[in-house]
């Protein structure tokens, strides 16, 4: 299912065989590959970084590349039991995100792929007047679908970059992508089944297995708000860009819900049960998928009281090309660069890039949203004074005028709402 890459140089350049030490980094790496950032919480680019003059210590072990079908091998395994991986910026650099480099996130075991699609069957009860029993089929012949490209975000997107680090898959960037989804908004069928004045929130249940094997534990249940449920955006889905939605990512039958962390996006869908207060599944107490209220000291155990229900998620920029670590030819004078932002429930306001850590910005070229919650693709071109080391920042800004900070803040034990800067390292000469 993985594969492991040692990354080795090729032609024997310093600048492709120091990548020992840079803040605590440690590895080999070819220039113009996918490179991580350092670890350390700084989220410092480790592309060129020069070895000291003390001894290096032992490589340390590669990144795992994903080998599962139907899939880019440029992904990077996160977690096997369950499957986990991420999408380096440098593949995301399309308008929509093509199936096979969408990011991966399980909580439990893959189901096996439903053999008659049209068959599966979802229920909506509860809070709800008239209970609905819907096979995936009726669904398709007795509601009008729609088409929307909407970005699709983990809740522990840039969870990397907490210092200390926090629990969890330690994900750069890589937990979005921006697909083309087609299905019926949920609100069509919350309206059938007719809402009760007592209906308050959402309960979402699957058919993946949990990890245990025990069938009468629900691998995760999370939930959200009706006012969320009732969003026409909120969809329940069968297609991903055209096509039939692959089992890996929770075919025949999902909820994307936009905006939020993705976990609310219940992945093989089989029923919604309405309730009369807030959900208490696994997923929605404690500290999962929570942030303080009021800052906590970063590593300390904190108090499930002072944390809220992450619900928008943060402003994100990325840069999409050129790759972390790509190396350019003597005398580049400018570089073009593409990427992508995006806001949660809101819209991104401006761009920015500076290619002097940050003491001077320029402003990006930002386009249009396709339709609410698509993700907006920007442009820049940037000046070079020299040859040599670059590193360029890319920061976004909200709707309400939010920007991303230089470090992930706001520590809490699961590292939720970490939206560090984006910075890749480029070498020219």
């Amino acid at each position: 299912m993985a594969r492991e890459t040692g990354g080795n140089a090729a032609d024997g350049s310093h600048f492709e065989t120091s990548r020992r030490r840079f803040l605590g980094g440690s590895g080999l790496a070819a220039l113009g590959a996918v490179m991580p950032l350092s670890r350390d919480g700084v989220g410092i680019p480790q592309a060129h970084a020069q070895a000291g003059p003390a001894a290096a210590p032992a490589a340390a072990k590669g990144p795992q590349y994903l080998k599962y079908p139907g899939k880019n091998e440029g992904l990077v395994v996160l977690g096997e039991k369950p499957l986990v991986a991420e999408t380096p910026e440098s593949l995301l650099d399309d308008d929509t995100t093509p199936i096979e480099k969408f990011y991966i996130r399980n909580n439990g075991q893959i189901p096996e792929e439903a053999k008659d699609p049209d068959a599966w069957k979802i229920i909506i009860d509860g809070e709800v007047n008239n209970k609905i029993e819907i096979t995936l089929g009726e669904l398709k012949s007795k509601y009008k679908a729609v088409t929307r490209r909407m970005v699709l975000e983990c809740g522990g997107n840039g969870r990397g970059a907490f210092s200390p680090p926090a629990r969890g898959n330690q994900w750069s960037n890589g937990g979005a992508g921006c697909a083309e989804w087609t299905g019926v908004p949920l609100a069509d069928l919350l309206k059938k089944a007719g809402l009760k004045p007592s209906a308050k929130y959402t309960a979402h249940y699957a058919a993946d297995l949990h990890l245990s094997g025990d069938a009468s534990k629900p691998t995760i249940s999370r939930g959200v708000r009706i006012e969320k449920a009732m969003d026409p955006n909120t969809l329940i889905v069968w297609g991903m860009n055209g096509k039939p939605l692959p089992n890996i990512h929770g075919g025949p039958v999902r909820l994307v819900v936009p905006g939020w962390a993705g976990s609310a996006s219940q992945k093989w869908l089989t029923r919604i049960t309405i309730r009369d207060r807030e959900h208490d599944g696994p997923g929605m107490t404690e500290f999962s998928y929570r942030t303080p209220i009021k800052p906590m000291v970063p590593g300390d155990k904190g108090d499930p009281a002072n944390f809220r229900i992450l619900e928008s998620m943060p402003v994100r920029s990325i840069i999409t090309n050129p790759a972390n670590g790509a190396k350019f030819a003597a005398g580049t004078k400018e570089l073009k660069l593409r990427g992508a932002s995006w806001a949660g429930d809101l819209t991104v306001k401006q761009v920015d890039i500076s290619l002097d850590f940050g003491s001077s910005w320029q402003r990006a070229t930002l386009e249009k949203p396709k339709n609410k919650y698509d993700w907006q693709r920007w442009t820049a071109t940037v000046k070079l004074p020299t040859d040599g080391y670059f590193e360029i920042w890319t920061r976004a800004t909200d709707s309400r005028g939010a920007m991303q900070p230089h470090l992930a803040g706001f520590w809490n034990p699961q590292g939720y709402g970490g939206n560090a800067m984006h910075r890749i390292a480029v070498l020219v000469g």
